[in-house]
Protein backbone atom coordinates (compact mmCIF):
# COMPACT_ATOMS: atom_id res chain seq x y z
CA UNK A 1 0.00 0.00 0.00
CA UNK A 2 1.07 3.46 -0.69
CA UNK A 3 2.42 5.22 2.30
CA UNK A 4 2.54 8.42 2.92
CA UNK A 5 4.52 10.90 5.81
CA UNK A 6 3.21 14.21 7.15
CA UNK A 7 6.31 15.80 8.73
CA UNK A 8 7.52 18.44 10.75
CA UNK A 9 4.13 18.67 12.69
CA UNK A 10 5.73 20.46 15.22
CA UNK A 11 2.62 21.59 17.06
CA UNK A 12 0.79 18.68 16.63
CA UNK A 13 -1.88 20.52 14.85
CA UNK A 14 -1.59 18.28 11.56
CA UNK A 15 -4.32 15.19 11.68
CA UNK A 16 -7.08 17.94 12.64
CA UNK A 17 -6.72 20.97 10.62
CA UNK A 18 -8.26 19.23 7.71
CA UNK A 19 -10.08 15.93 6.75
CA UNK A 20 -7.72 13.62 5.37
CA UNK A 21 -10.10 10.86 4.43
CA UNK A 22 -9.97 11.03 0.90
CA UNK A 23 -6.27 10.90 0.96
CA UNK A 24 -6.12 8.12 4.08
CA UNK A 25 -8.84 6.12 1.12
CA UNK A 26 -5.30 6.02 -1.08
CA UNK A 27 -2.68 5.65 1.33
CA UNK A 28 -1.71 5.41 4.63
CA UNK A 29 -0.70 8.20 6.43
CA UNK A 30 1.77 8.58 9.17
CA UNK A 31 1.90 11.80 11.26
CA UNK A 32 5.79 12.84 12.91
CA UNK A 33 5.65 15.29 15.23
CA UNK A 34 9.39 15.51 16.66
CA UNK A 35 12.30 16.76 14.63
CA UNK A 36 14.44 14.21 13.52
CA UNK A 37 18.00 14.36 15.17
CA UNK A 38 19.71 13.77 11.85
CA UNK A 39 20.29 12.04 8.06
CA UNK A 40 20.72 8.83 9.55
CA UNK A 41 17.71 9.10 11.27
CA UNK A 42 15.72 10.36 8.74
CA UNK A 43 16.58 7.56 6.35
CA UNK A 44 16.25 4.71 8.02
CA UNK A 45 12.62 5.98 9.05
CA UNK A 46 11.35 7.52 5.77
CA UNK A 47 12.75 4.61 3.53
CA UNK A 48 9.35 3.07 3.52
CA UNK A 49 7.35 6.00 2.07
CA UNK A 50 6.29 6.65 -1.36
CA UNK A 51 5.14 10.38 -0.33
CA UNK A 52 6.15 12.97 2.19
CA UNK A 53 4.09 16.40 3.22
CA UNK A 54 6.66 18.69 4.25
CA UNK A 55 6.27 21.69 6.11
CA UNK A 56 8.25 24.51 4.47
CA UNK A 57 11.87 24.89 5.10
CA UNK A 58 11.45 22.41 8.57
CA UNK A 59 13.96 19.35 7.50
CA UNK A 60 16.76 19.44 5.39
CA UNK A 61 16.44 17.38 2.24
CA UNK A 62 19.84 17.36 0.07
CA UNK A 63 20.59 14.91 -2.30
CA UNK A 64 22.86 12.94 0.24
CA UNK A 65 19.64 12.26 1.67
CA UNK A 66 17.23 11.82 -0.94
CA UNK A 67 19.62 9.33 -1.92
CA UNK A 68 18.72 6.88 0.49
CA UNK A 69 15.13 7.15 0.38
CA UNK A 70 14.97 5.13 -3.44
CA UNK A 71 11.05 4.31 -2.52
CA UNK A 72 9.76 7.91 -2.76
CA UNK A 73 7.98 9.57 -5.53
CA UNK A 74 6.79 12.70 -4.74
CA UNK A 75 7.48 15.56 -1.91
CA UNK A 76 4.69 17.96 -1.36
CA UNK A 77 5.26 21.55 0.72
CA UNK A 78 3.21 24.63 1.18
CA UNK A 79 4.67 28.13 -0.02
CA UNK A 80 6.08 28.55 -3.84
CA UNK A 81 9.21 27.33 -2.88
CA UNK A 82 10.99 25.47 0.15
CA UNK A 83 15.17 25.78 -0.05
CA UNK A 84 15.44 22.76 2.00
CA UNK A 85 14.31 20.14 -0.76
CA UNK A 86 17.01 19.82 -3.39
CA UNK A 87 15.04 20.00 -6.85
CA UNK A 88 17.75 18.99 -8.73
CA UNK A 89 18.74 16.25 -7.02
CA UNK A 90 14.69 15.24 -7.44
CA UNK A 91 14.45 15.58 -10.68
CA UNK A 92 17.53 13.09 -10.89
CA UNK A 93 15.73 10.76 -8.99
CA UNK A 94 12.65 10.92 -10.37
CA UNK A 95 10.99 12.71 -7.52
CA UNK A 96 7.88 15.27 -7.67
CA UNK A 97 7.70 18.40 -6.25
CA UNK A 98 4.50 20.14 -5.21
CA UNK A 99 3.77 23.75 -4.04
CA UNK A 100 0.59 24.99 -3.21
CA UNK A 101 -0.86 28.26 -4.07
CA UNK A 102 -0.40 31.59 -1.80
CA UNK A 103 -2.12 31.63 1.10
CA UNK A 104 -2.61 34.52 4.08
CA UNK A 105 0.55 34.03 5.16
CA UNK A 106 1.66 37.58 3.96
CA UNK A 107 -0.41 39.22 6.49
CA UNK A 108 -0.13 36.56 9.11
CA UNK A 109 3.58 37.45 8.75
CA UNK A 110 3.49 41.25 8.88
CA UNK A 111 1.27 40.92 11.62
CA UNK A 112 3.91 38.75 13.83
CA UNK A 113 6.40 41.57 12.82
CA UNK A 114 4.40 44.24 14.11
CA UNK A 115 4.21 42.16 17.26
CA UNK A 116 7.29 41.90 17.87
CA UNK A 117 8.11 45.34 17.36
CA UNK A 118 5.81 46.56 19.65
CA UNK A 119 6.99 44.00 22.21
CA UNK A 120 10.11 45.48 22.05
CA UNK A 121 9.15 48.82 21.68
CA UNK A 122 7.65 48.74 25.29
CA UNK A 123 9.55 45.95 26.73
CA UNK A 124 6.89 43.52 27.21
CA UNK A 125 8.69 40.48 27.68
CA UNK A 126 10.52 41.88 30.65
CA UNK A 127 7.20 43.42 31.72
CA UNK A 128 5.93 39.75 31.70
CA UNK A 129 8.73 37.86 33.64
CA UNK A 130 8.51 40.35 36.35
CA UNK A 131 5.40 40.40 36.87
CA UNK A 132 5.27 36.71 36.63
CA UNK A 133 8.44 37.00 39.24
CA UNK A 134 6.35 38.65 42.09
CA UNK A 135 7.26 42.47 41.31
CA UNK A 136 5.53 45.30 38.74
CA UNK A 137 8.18 48.03 37.52
CA UNK A 138 11.18 47.24 38.73
CA UNK A 139 13.49 46.16 36.75
CA UNK A 140 11.44 46.78 33.62
CA UNK A 141 13.03 50.26 31.69
CA UNK A 142 10.84 52.71 29.95
CA UNK A 143 9.87 51.46 26.31
CA UNK A 144 9.75 53.55 23.29
CA UNK A 145 6.97 55.36 21.37
CA UNK A 146 7.07 54.61 18.15
CA UNK A 147 4.72 57.72 16.94
CA UNK A 148 6.98 60.24 15.09
CA UNK A 149 9.70 57.30 14.79
CA UNK A 150 11.34 56.26 11.73
CA UNK A 151 10.90 52.52 10.46
CA UNK A 152 13.18 51.20 7.86
CA UNK A 153 12.28 48.41 5.96
CA UNK A 154 14.80 46.14 4.38
CA UNK A 155 12.65 44.56 1.11
CA UNK A 156 9.55 46.03 0.18
CA UNK A 157 7.42 42.94 -1.54
CA UNK A 158 4.11 42.04 -0.25
CA UNK A 159 5.08 42.08 3.29
CA UNK A 160 7.77 44.73 3.41
CA UNK A 161 4.97 46.73 1.79
CA UNK A 162 2.29 45.50 4.86
CA UNK A 163 4.65 46.06 7.52
CA UNK A 164 5.06 49.62 5.50
CA UNK A 165 1.46 50.42 6.06
CA UNK A 166 1.67 49.45 9.65
CA UNK A 167 4.19 51.75 10.66
CA UNK A 168 1.97 54.75 9.19
CA UNK A 169 -0.72 53.62 11.16
CA UNK A 170 1.10 54.08 13.65
CA UNK A 171 2.37 57.57 13.05
CA UNK A 172 6.06 56.74 11.70
CA UNK A 173 7.64 57.91 8.96
CA UNK A 174 8.68 54.56 6.90
CA UNK A 175 11.72 54.53 4.45
CA UNK A 176 12.92 51.60 2.80
CA UNK A 177 15.72 50.34 0.99
CA UNK A 178 16.31 46.88 -1.37
CA UNK A 179 19.14 46.53 -4.26
CA UNK A 180 16.02 46.41 -7.01
CA UNK A 181 13.55 48.85 -5.48
CA UNK A 182 12.57 51.34 -7.41
CA UNK A 183 11.19 55.38 -6.66
CA UNK A 184 7.79 54.23 -8.32
CA UNK A 185 7.23 50.72 -6.09
CA UNK A 186 8.34 52.90 -2.84
CA UNK A 187 5.61 55.75 -3.84
CA UNK A 188 3.17 53.06 -4.22
CA UNK A 189 3.35 52.00 -0.92
CA UNK A 190 3.54 55.26 0.63
CA UNK A 191 7.27 55.37 1.79
CA UNK A 192 10.37 57.26 1.12
CA UNK A 193 13.53 55.52 -0.99
CA UNK A 194 16.67 55.94 0.31
CA UNK A 195 20.06 53.80 0.56
CA UNK A 196 21.32 51.00 2.75
CA UNK A 197 23.71 53.18 5.05
CA UNK A 198 20.61 55.59 5.38
CA UNK A 199 18.53 53.43 6.04
CA UNK A 200 20.46 51.98 8.90
CA UNK A 201 21.76 55.46 10.33
CA UNK A 202 18.66 57.05 10.70
CA UNK A 203 16.28 54.20 11.16
CA UNK A 204 14.75 53.76 14.70
CA UNK A 205 13.52 49.67 14.01
CA UNK A 206 14.27 48.10 10.85
CA UNK A 207 12.23 45.74 9.46
CA UNK A 208 13.78 42.80 7.17
CA UNK A 209 11.34 41.53 4.77
CA UNK A 210 13.70 39.20 2.00
CA UNK A 211 13.42 36.14 0.66
CA UNK A 212 17.08 34.15 1.47
CA UNK A 213 19.49 33.81 -2.08
CA UNK A 214 22.99 33.69 -2.44
CA UNK A 215 22.17 37.25 -3.41
CA UNK A 216 20.63 38.02 -0.15
CA UNK A 217 22.73 36.29 2.55
CA UNK A 218 24.15 38.34 5.00
CA UNK A 219 22.42 41.87 3.42
CA UNK A 220 22.35 42.99 7.05
CA UNK A 221 25.93 42.33 8.27
CA UNK A 222 28.08 43.18 11.31
CA UNK A 223 29.06 46.49 10.15
CA UNK A 224 25.71 47.04 8.96
CA UNK A 225 24.59 46.33 12.70
CA UNK A 226 27.53 48.64 14.20
CA UNK A 227 25.52 51.65 11.62
CA UNK A 228 22.39 51.52 13.66
CA UNK A 229 21.18 53.80 16.22
CA UNK A 230 22.22 53.03 20.13
CA UNK A 231 19.23 51.01 21.08
CA UNK A 232 17.48 50.89 17.14
CA UNK A 233 15.78 47.52 17.16
CA UNK A 234 15.79 45.11 14.19
CA UNK A 235 12.92 42.57 13.62
CA UNK A 236 13.43 39.82 11.52
CA UNK A 237 10.75 37.10 10.27
CA UNK A 238 12.28 36.18 6.90
CA UNK A 239 15.12 34.10 7.38
CA UNK A 240 18.21 33.96 10.18
CA UNK A 241 20.77 34.08 7.40
CA UNK A 242 19.83 37.00 6.49
CA UNK A 243 21.56 38.90 9.19
CA UNK A 244 25.11 38.48 10.64
CA UNK A 245 23.88 36.54 13.65
CA UNK A 246 27.26 36.14 15.75
CA UNK A 247 27.37 40.47 15.41
CA UNK A 248 23.92 40.70 16.07
CA UNK A 249 23.75 38.40 19.17
CA UNK A 250 27.06 40.39 20.21
CA UNK A 251 25.45 43.57 19.87
CA UNK A 252 22.95 42.60 22.00
CA UNK A 253 24.51 41.25 24.74
CA UNK A 254 26.57 44.92 24.77
CA UNK A 255 22.78 46.45 24.97
CA UNK A 256 23.76 48.56 21.41
CA UNK A 257 20.54 47.45 19.92
CA UNK A 258 17.08 45.14 20.85
CA UNK A 259 15.83 42.68 18.34
CA UNK A 260 12.85 40.75 17.63
CA UNK A 261 13.48 37.46 15.90
CA UNK A 262 11.17 34.72 14.94
CA UNK A 263 13.78 32.86 12.23
CA UNK A 264 16.73 31.36 13.43
CA UNK A 265 20.00 29.50 11.94
CA UNK A 266 19.17 26.39 13.19
CA UNK A 267 15.41 25.30 14.12
CA UNK A 268 14.32 23.88 16.38
CA UNK A 269 17.27 26.60 18.54
CA UNK A 270 19.38 24.66 20.39
CA UNK A 271 19.70 24.53 23.92
CA UNK A 272 23.48 25.79 23.72
CA UNK A 273 22.33 28.93 20.88
CA UNK A 274 24.03 31.75 22.67
CA UNK A 275 20.63 34.01 21.68
CA UNK A 276 18.33 31.92 23.95
CA UNK A 277 20.54 34.17 26.48
CA UNK A 278 20.23 37.36 24.95
CA UNK A 279 18.77 40.36 26.74
CA UNK A 280 17.19 43.29 24.93
CA UNK A 281 15.39 40.57 22.41
CA UNK A 282 12.13 39.23 21.90
CA UNK A 283 12.23 35.12 20.96
CA UNK A 284 9.27 33.18 19.11
CA UNK A 285 9.79 30.35 17.70
CA UNK A 286 9.27 30.31 13.37
CA UNK A 287 5.15 31.54 14.08
CA UNK A 288 5.27 34.13 11.22
CA UNK A 289 3.15 32.18 8.51
CA UNK A 290 1.74 29.64 11.70
CA UNK A 291 -1.56 30.85 12.17
CA UNK A 292 -4.86 28.28 12.45
CA UNK A 293 -6.14 29.66 8.83
CA UNK A 294 -2.63 29.55 7.23
CA UNK A 295 -2.18 25.73 8.52
CA UNK A 296 -5.60 24.63 7.27
CA UNK A 297 -5.13 26.15 3.92
CA UNK A 298 -1.25 24.32 3.92
CA UNK A 299 -2.12 21.17 4.38
CA UNK A 300 -5.37 21.17 2.46
CA UNK A 301 -3.34 22.20 -0.62
CA UNK A 302 -0.74 19.67 0.01
CA UNK A 303 -3.38 17.00 0.58
CA UNK A 304 -5.08 17.89 -2.74
CA UNK A 305 -1.02 17.55 -4.58
CA UNK A 306 -0.61 14.22 -3.11
CA UNK A 307 -4.41 12.74 -3.69
CA UNK A 308 -4.07 13.79 -7.00
CA UNK A 309 -0.94 12.21 -7.65
CA UNK A 310 -2.44 9.04 -6.22
CA UNK A 311 -4.82 9.53 -9.02
CA UNK A 312 -2.44 9.58 -11.38
CA UNK A 313 -3.19 13.29 -12.33
CA UNK A 314 -0.48 15.19 -10.58
CA UNK A 315 -0.90 18.85 -9.72
CA UNK A 316 1.22 22.05 -9.41
CA UNK A 317 3.98 19.96 -10.15
CA UNK A 318 7.65 22.20 -9.72
CA UNK A 319 9.47 19.88 -11.66
CA UNK A 320 7.74 18.24 -14.11
CA UNK A 321 9.96 16.57 -16.05
CA UNK A 322 10.73 14.12 -13.24
CA UNK A 323 6.87 13.00 -13.82
CA UNK A 324 6.29 9.38 -13.91
CA UNK A 325 3.72 7.14 -13.30
CA UNK A 326 2.01 6.68 -10.03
Amino acid sequence: MTRIAILDDWQGIAEAAIDWSALRAKAELVFFRAPFPGPDSLAATLGGFDGLLVMRERTQFPGTLLARLPRLRIISSPGPRNAAIDIPACTAQGVLVCNTPATRSSNATAELALGLLLACARRLAQGDSEIRAGRFQERVAPGMDLAGRTLGIIGLGRIGATMARYGLALGMKVQAWSQNLTEERAAEVGVARVDKETLLATSDAISIHMVLSPRSRGIVSGADIARMKPGGILINTSRAPLVEMPALVAALYDGRVMAGLDVFDTEPLPADDPVRGAPNCVLSPHLGYVTADNMADFYRFCAENLLAWANGAPIRVMNPEAVRPA
